[in-house]
């Protein structure tokens, strides 16, 4: 009995570890992975042959050195995105200077990498392409050399060639690389203006737009913010809708529209449009944050964040034209049953009292009466008014007047149409 309860023990507690782990594992696969904002720290950057970000920002200014054999002695120094220096007891003679991003290219085996430096020197090399100077070109390799063991950790530079006459230096340089970062989605851009890119350049997000927090921020009266979508043709297809995600969840109304948040198709030549309708709901004394997300088929995610400040409460834009609305509606409720009475009375008065023309239509009567009212001279008297003779009426006015039927006639007509 003692046996059987322990083997029972035994099993039930193996049965709970077991509930444990499929509930950390289902926990686990629930938890969402935290997106990578695909933007570098520096223009020390490049891509791999498979459109992953590589960050060299770590090496900028590091020095290699390179100490040449010869009768006379000089060396060779790389700082890495910056410039390249042939130094001797002569001076230091420049051999160019690292502009940007551009200038980082992705190589071919052996070579992983290769950084091209421009604007040297001219003395001596006057001649040169557009007088441009000495240049030097530094081919990266990912590992150590293959002649020798580098020193230093940072790495070291295995070999240099120079070409007096191009005026051009070329130097194999070992380091370890730095791990690749997400794949970008190159030739994508976002900007406030078609042709724009302050947002995200190549794929990449730019400086101010990757960060929850910085320090641009909408103001409250900005209600609508257009952002315009471009990608390359061939492309443009993996371009999916955008998502959003506002922080704090409460205080701030935002809803996406727009080409873009339809899932249109971007192109360089007819870029899509995706408009940001924000309503502060709440008064914050810090900006909301808005974190934009659009989805790359096969590549990393394209991640921004825009902030919103919120000085004072707006209302929906339905809110101030909701009395136009109703006016609208009472006015047109008004006509149709004018338009109803007006033909109603018209044919009752027609068929009914046997009026015609203008005396048929409902309120003439009333009309006449008015007119006959005001438009009577002030001082017209009936016929067979005692007080007919006037204090004021002069001696010469011509007594004869129009004939009792006349006078009978002209008040009939008076005040009809």
């Amino acid at each position: 009995m003692l046996l059987e309860w322990k083997a029972f023990a035994s099993c039930s507690a193996g049965a709970i570890h077991l509930f444990i782990i499929v509930l950390l594992t289902l926990e686990y696969m629930h938890v969402p992975a935290t997106a990578i904002v695909a933007v570098p720290s520096s223009n020390c950057y490049t891509f791999d042959n498979d459109n992953h970000l590589v960050d060299f920002t770590y090496l900028v200014g590091q020095n290699f050195e390179y100490n040449e054999e010869g009768s006379v002695p000089s060396d060779l120094v790389v700082q890495l995105c910056k410039d390249v220096q042939r130094r001797s007891q002569a001076g230091y003679i420049s051999f160019g200077r690292f502009i940007s991003s551009h200038s980082f290219l992705t190589g071919s085996e052996p070579i992983d990498y290769i950084q091209r430096f421009h604007n040297g020197d001219l003395v001596n090399c006057e001649t040169t392409f557009k007088k441009m100077g000495r240049t030097a070109q530094v081919n990266i390799i990912c590992g150590q050399c293959s002649n020798k063991v580098c020193k230093d950790e940072h790495g070291c530079i295995c070999s240099v060639s120079y070409d007096e006459r191009m005026c051009r230096v070329v130097a194999e340089l070992a380091i370890p690389c730095a791990q690749s970062g997400p794949r970008v989605f190159k030739g994508f851009t976002v900007g406030f203006h078609p042709r724009s890119s302050e947002v995200v350049y190549n794929g990449l997000t730019q400086l101010g737009f990757e960060q929850l927090h910085h320090e641009f921020s909408f103001q409250s009266e900005q209600i609508h913010t257009s952002l315009y979508l471009s990608a390359m043709s061939s492309l443009s297809g993996l371009v999916g809708k955008p998502t959003f995600k506002v922080n704090p969840l409460k205080g701030l109304d935002v809803m996406l529209t727009g080409s873009g948040a339809n899932g249109a198709m971007p192109t360089t030549l007819s870029p899509t449009v995706l408009t940001v309708n924000w309503r502060c709901e709440i008064i914050r004394s810090s900006p909301y944050e808005v974190n934009v997300s659009i989805p790359v088929s096969g590549y990393d995610p394209i991640e921004f964040t825009l902030t919103k400040k919120c000085d004072y409460t707006q209302e929906r834009e339905s809110v101030p034209m909701r009395g136009w609305a109703t006016f609208g509606i009472i006015s047109c409720i008004f006509i149709v049953m004018s338009s109803l009475l007006c033909c109603g009375g018209f044919i009752y008065k027609t068929r009914v009292e046997h009026q015609y023309g203008l005396d048929a239509l409902p309120g003439m009567t009333i009309m006449s009466a008015f007119l006959d009212a005001v438009g009577r001279p002030r001082g017209y008297l009936q016929a067979g008014d005692p007080n007919g003779n006037h204090a004021s009426q002069a001696s010469w006015v011509n007594t004869s007047g129009p004939t009792p039927a006349a006078q009978r006639t002209n008040d009939r007509r008076y005040g009809t149409i």
